[in-house]
């Protein structure tokens, strides 16, 4: 019995962080910055390109090589009497050398130049990475809130199903409704119940995905913040499409890395250049050497060492003359990379407007959209209330109270079906101070802007972020602006 408390206590105090407390949007984000995969991958690949610079700028450094030698010659061996003797003999050799590259066509000049732009490139593929799981999980966690609100309008349509179900029973024992009606209640129940477990599953299998976002082993005692839900309806656009794509364009991490990998073809180009320019190095030596010849008398070990050294300094010049067109097909492919990259940024360029373009245009729809919406809520809860009224009063038939009750809860949470997505061009995702969030939410749809102000003192909290994407038994389509 103790033994199996033990295990209780130890199984509680062992129990992960994230099954005791709800975790907010910034939580679940720096969670999957600092355990995702494919960020981890970056990061090697950000460390590979420092090791790459490192190389290139130790090629400037002199090289030392050391070697040591020992060999042993048997058989006859021509004598410098012109006589052919055996003799057995080892020969012992010691040699240091060095070099130092004077000269190489600024080939090395340029691979550190290149090799730079190689590693701010592979920095803002990272940073990219981890703007792609921030919308990721932003995406999911808005998600799991979308089918946490369908949980609630379905429990809530469910008990008002029930409460219709017990109205038309009373009136169908006391002769005011027919048993069609009755029996259409009572269908109207059992699917109301299926939509329910139904729109639980959905909440179940949306915070599996977040989990497995987050790289968590288990989405069991995992659970998210619900925001606030407060009023949006002064908010209003306040950022054209230029103005977005002037600060997106310095800011993005994909079009920042296609500048640097563009800067970096014109470097590749200049190498391959290099190779027609002569090369000059300079070279140093010192060397000895022991012999020993079986049957004569041998010096010993360390007057022949120091009989035997020697030293030597001198210039190497190479000036290349034909390489069977190899340093010319170099320089054709590296300009051919270079276009590449040139029509690889103008291509990000293009489609980063064309995203914010059409999230504008979102917007304004959706504002649109949000102002229309609340008048027919306001109008489908006038009509309910006077309905149901009625039908308490006995002045109108259960088919018609019935119909009033679907239609508002119908009106008030359209958007029923279809995954929140967040295609996001702009910048990073992270909430933390010192950004000014711009996000356009729609049901099925979030654009989300950020823009870096450095001097800015922020705290966007999630609810913030999320401020009234969810009011109770509503989807609020609408532009968010939070800034200083």
């Amino acid at each position: 019995m103790k033994l199996k408390q033990l295990f209780i206590i130890a199984s509680v105090v062992t129990m992960p962080a994230y099954a005791q407390q709800k975790w907010d949007l910034k939580q679940c984000i720096d969670h999957a910055i600092a355990n995702n995969l494919t960020i981890k991958l970056q990061e090697a690949q950000r460390e590979q390109s420092k090791v790459e610079l490192s190389t290139a700028k130790n090629s400037f450094l002199p090289d030392l090589n050391g070697s040591a030698s020992h060999s042993f010659n048997f058989g006859r061996s021509l004598q410098a009497d012109n006589t052919y003797q055996s003799l057995n003999t080892q020969n012992t050799g010691l040699n240091l050398s060095t070099s130092i590259p004077l000269f190489s066509g600024l080939q090395k000049i340029n691979n550190v130049a290149l090799s730079k732009l190689n590693l701010q490139a592979a920095m803002e593929d990272l940073n990219k990475a981890k703007e792609d799981i921030s919308i990721q999980v932003a995406s999911a966690y808005l998600q799991v809130l979308f089918n946490e609100e369908l949980v609630k309008v379905a429990n809530e349509q469910l008990a008002l199903s029930k409460e219709m179900l017990e109205q038309k029973t009373a009136f169908y024992k006391n002769g005011k409704a027919s048993q069609a009606e009755w029996y259409e209640a009572k269908a109207r129940v059992a699917q109301d119940e299926l939509s329910a477990v139904q729109a639980e599953n959905n909440r179940c299998l949306s915070l599996l995905d977040l989990s497995q976002l987050l790289e968590l082993p288990s989405p069991d005692d995992f659970a998210i913040v619900s925001p606030a839900t407060d009023s949006i309806a002064g908010l209003k656009i306040q950022t054209s499409p230029a103005e977005v794509y002037a600060e997106a364009v310095l800011t993005k991490p994909s079009v920042k890395a296609a500048q640097y990998r563009l800067e970096g073809a014109e470097k590749s180009i200049r190498m391959a250049k290099g190779a027609y320019y002569p090369q000059l190095s300079f070279g140093a030596g010192i060397s000895t050497n022991f012999y020993n010849v079986s049957g004569m008398e041998n010096g010993n070990f360390g007057s022949q060492l120091r009989d035997n050294f020697s030293q030597y300094i001198g210039f190497s010049l190479s000036v290349p003359i034909f390489n069977r067109f190899e340093t010319r097909n170099r320089v054709r492919s590296a300009r051919i990379q270079q276009h590449t990259y040139y029509w690889q940024l103008e291509e990000s360029k293009k489609n980063l407007y064309k995203e914010i373009q059409q999230a504008y245009y979102n917007a304004v729809n959706a504002e649109t959209q949000y102002h229309s919406s609340l008048t027919a809520d306001e109008a489908a809860q006038a009509s309910f209330l006077l309905m149901k009224e009625k039908y308490t009063n006995g002045k109108a038939n259960a088919t018609g109270s019935t119909t009033i009750a679907y239609g508002l809860d119908e009106s008030r949470f359209r958007p029923s079906s279809g995954q929140i997505r967040l295609p996001v061009p702009h910048q990073d995702t992270r909430f933390l101070p010192g950004y000014s969030t711009y996000a356009v939410i729609q049901p099925e749809t979030i654009y989300v802007y950020i823009k870096r102000e450095p001097q800015a003192i922020l705290h966007v909290r999630p609810a913030a972020f999320l401020l009234c994407i969810f009011r109770k038994l509503d989807i609020v389509p609408t532009i968010l602006t939070i800034q200083k």
